[in-house]
């Protein structure tokens, strides 16, 4: 694995850790796409820091679990933002 792959997928998983980041979110922060993050922190990152890949596994789950309340929230206020204008 190339030196600036490693440094990414760590710099990504400490990022998830340290903000409860989504898939989205962390790839709008560091310019790649939401499939380069998802290989990062799922195949690339347990061979690179285990310990780190737990965490971040944890954290993704948690994501996923509530996945279906951030997405009634983002359009409950698309309505009422179009209510309003």
């Amino acid at each position: 694995m190339r030196d600036y792959i490693r440094r990414r997928v760590v710099d990504i998983g400490t990022y998830i850790i340290e903000s409860k980041a989504t898939v989205r979110q962390a790839a709008t922060v560091f310019g790649v796409s939401k499939s380069t993050v998802h290989k990062d922190v799922t195949e690339r990152l347990p061979s690179v820091n285990p310990e780190l890949a737990k965490q971040v596994a944890k954290i993704l789950q948690l994501n996923k679990a509530e996945r279906h309340l951030r997405g009634g929230e983002a359009t409950r206020r698309k309505y009422k933002d179009a209510d309003i204008a």
